[in-house]
């Protein structure tokens, strides 16, 4: 996911920077490999070039120091016969062995490029079958103008399917009888009968950003309850980090590729009685359509109203339709419409395209050149689907509905709202259960756009629904018809399993014991408010900027409880390795920001800390009367001492680096924020952290608020008397 950051250095080496990873099964490497990209990434069709080097150069480059898109170059060399096995082997060092495997993936391809789909034999399919090509890759791989779906059909005809093997758990000393099963074209017989009936639950594949550990939560739920209700439940996911591949959880376990062949192998030999797509995130949601026109059984929301969530022009035109209000928008045909639509409501605009995953493309312009780049980035990945621009609320805050509904009828519902005002992706945001700054009159609003849409929609299953306030105006911005991922931290907040709800409102079973919260409760949860803070890995992508936006960057999460937000938000906020300032605080904020910022600055400054800020911000907040040294810029050359010379010698014990789209030394702010994260420094880049931040450690300094001085267990340990302990001083514990 390196893509995601700015600045990023995508070597590979010594420092781990992944963020998941994906087992791909199969009885050859070939076919393993080819699995594996294809669940890396859906985008990826296998081992065959990406994103192609233009010359030479480039391609030796990247052949010679390793990235995360090298086997791409090795795929590109070999297929277009630019360098031999022998070449590659002397650039990059990789053995022998594994490259002529790579040869002869390629040498199936070069046969299927002189032929047509008519003049393919089943010999010819079964060995590209065997060799790891999806459906998807023959058909584009042969001459004439095949389809998945074409492909598809004479493979079947040819009787050419794939055979269920089951992994052996019991290291051949004894008979393995056990649900853990792949798929693969080298067999003769399956190891299992067909399970005839039960639910799929399709999983979440690799942890990425944006798709995490949260959404394999949501399917290890439903698949629990499943069984619980006494359904036969079948799990598909290729994640070995995971608990949904767990084979003791479900009845069985397929550690295979989340893709429309795949499925529908699965679907159609153990007859099963239909797919739940809604609790895996974008990946599962992203087949419900083409699934839905092959003839499975789509459980909950249809694929019909999913696609009219999802597809970001019929959206919009719905939520015009039911009265919802939502920001000016407009779906785009060319650049000159959007520059057109740009000038018409103002910068800045959001471009939002459709069936994306964390973001992935979203970006907000300030002006028509940062318009123009974003446009052309967002249609690259939203090739098959519209892309929207819409008018982005400055200032607004961000508030989210998690649900889930039965009908049309939401019979769950929570309202939470971010710390951040919107503009920062919600998976990077600080969320607040239950929402302390909303009126009475903006949560009633939301309330009534979530009921309208869950009943246009006509939604059963899990629901997120995303809004932005700002004075009287509540709009609509974006509406997931599956499980998000703050599904864990509303049910855990709230008591109760939403994703326990949803499975039991798709398969039909009755909720009305479970005391779910709707959206008349108003009393959960009660005495206590969780926290959700996101947590970061810019430590390990070095040169990335640590700054954030419509894109999501966060790696993870952690959520506490409190007696006030205030008590939650700052022990979510240790929790996730920031450290309380004990020296100085360095500053550096826009300058259209500081009357703002200059209100939590004094809360430091009465606190007893020093501030220390960069010229043009000292300048300002000595102007509104609030104490701070001065410190030189970092591309300062007059010899002073400069900011990142205080955070290197170790000086600084947090860094508040506050930018807007009108800031000027980017360089400046970079090595700021950078250093921080270089150097293990606290860094806050959004005022409305700061604001939190100040007020929390004020409350935290005067009132004093619990458990923010947690002890490690061996800490406890240490510190506990023997009268108190349960074991024996030297027993094992």
């Amino acid at each position: 996911d390196m893509s995601k950051f700015e600045g990023v250095s995508t070597e590979i080496g010594s420092a781990m920077k992944s963020v998941g990873e994906v087992m791909g099964i199969g009885r050859t490497l070939e076919e393993s490999l080819q699995k594996a990209l294809r669940m890396v990434d859906p985008s990826v069709a296998g081992f065959q070039p990406k994103n192609r080097f233009e010359t030479m150069a480039a391609l030796r480059k990247e052949l010679e120091v390793p990235t995360d898109k090298r086997i791409f170059a090795i795929a590109q060399a070999l297929h277009e016969k630019t360098m031999t096995v022998q070449e590659i082997h002397d650039i990059t060092k990789i053995d022998h062995w594994f490259l002529r495997r790579l040869e002869d993936i390629v040498k199936v391809w070069d046969d299927l490029e002189t032929i047509t789909l008519d003049q393919m034999s089943d010999d010819q399919m079964l060995t590209a079958k065997k060799m790891g090509y999806s459906d998807v890759q023959i058909a584009e791989c042969l001459g004439g103008n095949s389809t998945e779906d074409d492909v598809r059909a004479k493979r079947i005809a040819g009787g050419i399917l794939p055979f269920n093997k089951q992994i052996d758990t019991l290291a051949a000393e004894y008979p393995a009888e056990t649900n853990y099963l792949y798929m693969t074209y080298h067999g003769m017989e399956n190891d299992v009968k067909p399970a005839d009936g039960g639910v799929i639950v399709l999983g979440s594949g690799a942890y990425r950003i944006g798709s995490s550990i949260e959404f394999d939560w949501c399917g290890v739920s439903c698949i629990r309850t499943l069984r619980h209700l006494g359904y036969k439940s079948t799990m598909i996911n290729y994640n070995p980090e995971t608990v949904s591949t767990d084979y003791d959880e479900c009845d069985r376990l397929y550690f295979e590729e989340l893709s429309k062949e795949r499925v529908l192998d699965i679907y159609h030999r153990d007859k099963s009685d239909g797919v739940i797509v809604s609790v895996g995130g974008q990946i599962p949601n992203g087949l419900a359509i083409p699934l839905d026109k092959a003839g499975v059984k789509i459980l909950g929301t249809t694929a019909k109203m999913i696609d009219n969530a999802e597809d970001r022009n019929k959206f919009s035109d719905m939520i015009d339709e039911i009265g919802v209000q939502q920001p000016a928008w407009r779906e785009l045909t060319t650049s000159q419409d959007a520059l057109d639509f740009a000038a018409k409501v103002g910068y800045p605009v959001l471009v939002r395209p459709s069936y994306v995953l964390s973001g992935a493309a979203m970006n907000v312009a300030y002006n028509d050149d940062q318009l123009r780049a974003c446009l052309e980035e967002a249609a690259t990945v939203s090739k098959e689907h519209p892309v929207v621009i819409s008018d982005f609320i400055e200032g607004a805050v961000e508030i989210e509905c998690d649900g889930v509904g039965k009908d049309g009828e939401l019979i769950a519902a929570a309202i939470h709202e971010h710390i951040e005002n919107a503009g920062v992706h919600s998976g990077d945001a600080s969320l607040v259960l239950p929402p302390h700054t909303l009126s009475a009159y903006t949560k009633e609003r939301v309330r009534e756009a979530a009921r309208k849409i869950v009943k246009r929609l006509d939604i059963t299953g899990p629901v997120n629904i995303q809004f932005v306030a700002k004075g009287t105006d509540v709009m609509c911005i974006e509406c997931n018809v599956r499980a998000s991922r703050s599904f864990p931290f509303v049910s855990k907040t709230m008591g109760v399993d939403f994703i326990e709800a949803a499975t039991k409102a798709i398969v039909g079973e009755d909720t009305s014991n479970m005391n779910l919260p709707t959206l008349e409760t108003r009393d959960r949860p009660n005495g206590f408010v969780g926290v959700k803070v996101p947590m970061f890995s810019f430590a390990r992508l070095r040169g990335s900027d640590p700054v954030l936006g419509v894109e999501m960057a966060s790696t993870g999460e952690v959520a506490c409880f409190g007696a006030s937000k205030e008590e939650a938000f700052l022990k979510a906020l240790l929790s996730t390795g920031f450290k309380m300032p004990e020296k100085k605080i360095l500053v550096s904020v826009q300058e259209e920001l500081i009357d703002e910022f200059t209100h939590s600055a004094y809360q430091l400054h009465e606190l007893g800390y020093t501030l220390v800020a960069t010229e043009a911000t000292a300048k300002a907040l000595a102007k509104n009367r609030v104490p701070c040294e001065v410190v030189a810029y970092p591309t300062d050359t007059s010899g002073a001492r400069t900011a990142v010379d205080m955070i290197r010698d170790e000086e600084i014990g947090m860094v508040i680096n506050i930018p807007t789209h009108q800031s000027k030394r980017l360089n400046d702010n970079f090595q700021m924020r950078r250093s921080a994260v270089d150097f293990g420094t606290p860094l806050l880049t959004n005022l409305n952290l700061v604001k939190m931040f100040a007020d929390s450690v004020y409350l935290h300094k005067k009132e004093g608020l619990t458990g923010l001085e947690p002890t490690t267990l061996f800490e406890h340990y240490a510190a506990e008397k023997d009268s108190d302990a349960w074991t024996s001083p030297t027993e094992f514990h």
